[in-house]
């Protein structure tokens, strides 16, 4: 989108437009921008039918207000989801943080939570209509007072007298995501810099950062909301006793930890726990262990083990009937004999295609059952139950 477009987005003509496509679906639309080019110039229906699509692709993230916020493309795949912006801005409020330079601020997103929990916000990003989008976001979402946008290059930005830098630098290219944090736009090192410029600091990393990158003395968190893990960020000032936090939106739940020694290892017993993956990514599987007082079903596996049921909102516990060497064969008798049709497939270290494996055994009937086939010291097993609930 072009900014003058976006711009006029913003008129009194561009607000009467957008109004016209709130809630339009996909089998209007030819109508609808027939009809309309006939009263609005036609860039104009153009550049109002991009937002609107962007603003129903938004509400996965941003919920109701999406309705009413600006977005680009970047923005929409790349902007924190709504839940864990605030999460984060609740952690910085907690610490005592009044003014924050948000630096790589997208279209505003985070920004918008920290105004929400009362932080005064510089937002900094160098794309000039990403600049003029956050700004709309603020206006429109109330916060404008608490957020002042600025364009600039994040290195020429001066953060002496911020009680917190927070920065999310760019981890796409036009070829797609970047797996080198050198490589991120600011670099990680020069993120780390700038996070340890303030008394407070966060920097938002992929998911998947390898551990030995955590800077020391930092605090690694992980972020899942609703069992899918959506970042990592690494903090600096919070004086963790802990290197390593998952959080567990919604909730929140909260398990510090990472020093714990290897947990024992032994046979499947009634109970198996399927730990969240942000538990797993901060390499935190020994803290459910000792929390369920359980056992690994194989050293190299996240999967716990326990004779008894301990809920633990860090986990998914599934009450297991059947314990058994893996065979298609046996699996598709005991769907068959049980009248399953809806089969759930779950795996860890062993070579199985969960629809190809469904389609082998062809469940049919009214029942359903969790197949979780995994390696083990005595070989791959098949583990067939149900989950206890829902993670508590």
């Amino acid at each position: 989108m072009e900014i003058e477009s976006f711009r006029a987005l913003l008129t009194e003509q561009g607000q009467a437009l957008l109004a016209e496509l709130r809630g339009f679906t996909a089998a209007q639309e030819l109508a609808l921008a027939t009809r309309l080019r006939r009263e609005y110039p036609a860039e104009l229906v153009r550049a109002a039918f991009e937002q609107a699509r962007l603003r129903q692709r938004a509400e996965a993230k941003f919920g109701a207000d999406a309705a009413a916020m600006y977005f680009t493309q970047a923005g929409v795949e790349q902007a924190t989801r709504r839940s864990v912006a605030e999460w984060r801005a609740g952690r910085f409020a907690a610490l005592g943080v009044r003014r924050l330079a948000d630096l790589c601020c997208g279209i505003g997103g985070d920004a918008v939570a920290l105004a929400r929990a009362g932080i005064a916000v510089l937002a900094v990003d160098r794309d000039e209509l990403t600049c003029e989008v956050a700004r709309a976001n603020a206006a429109a979402l109330g916060v404008a007072e608490l957020v002042e946008v600025r364009r600039a290059d994040v290195a020429d930005v001066d953060t002496a007298g911020f009680d917190a830098v927070f920065t999310d630098p760019a981890r796409r290219t036009s070829q797609g995501r970047v797996f080198d944090p050198e490589a991120y736009s600011p670099p990680l090192s020069w993120a780390v810099e700038a996070a340890r410029s303030a008394p407070f600091g966060a920097l938002k990393v992929a998911p998947g950062v390898p551990h030995e990158l955590v800077p020391e003395g930092a605090e690694a968190e992980w972020v899942s909301d609703r069992g899918e893990v959506k970042e990592a960020v690494l903090w600096f000032g919070t004086a963790a006793a802990e290197p390593y936090r998952a959080t567990l939106l919604p909730g929140p739940h909260s398990l510090s930890g990472g020093a714990l020694p290897a947990p024992p290892v032994g046979p499947v017993g009634r109970y198996l726990y399927e730990p969240d993956g942000a538990v797993i990514r901060g390499r935190m599987v020994a803290e459910v262990v000792a929390a369920v007082g359980g056992r690994l079903i194989d050293p190299m596996i996240a999967y716990v083990t326990s004779d008894e049921l301990r809920p633990t909102p860090y986990a998914q516990a599934y009450e297991l009937t059947d314990v058994l060497p893996f065979q298609v064969k046996r699996l598709k008798a005991l769907v068959k004999e049980r009248r399953i049709g809806t089969l759930v497939v779950k795996k860890r270290g062993a070579s199985v295609v969960p629809e190809e494996l469904r389609r082998q055994v062809r469940p049919a009937g009214p029942n359903a059952v969790t197949v979780i086939v995994a390696r083990t010291a005595a070989g791959p097993v098949m583990m067939l139950g149900q989950p206890v609930g829902a993670a508590t």
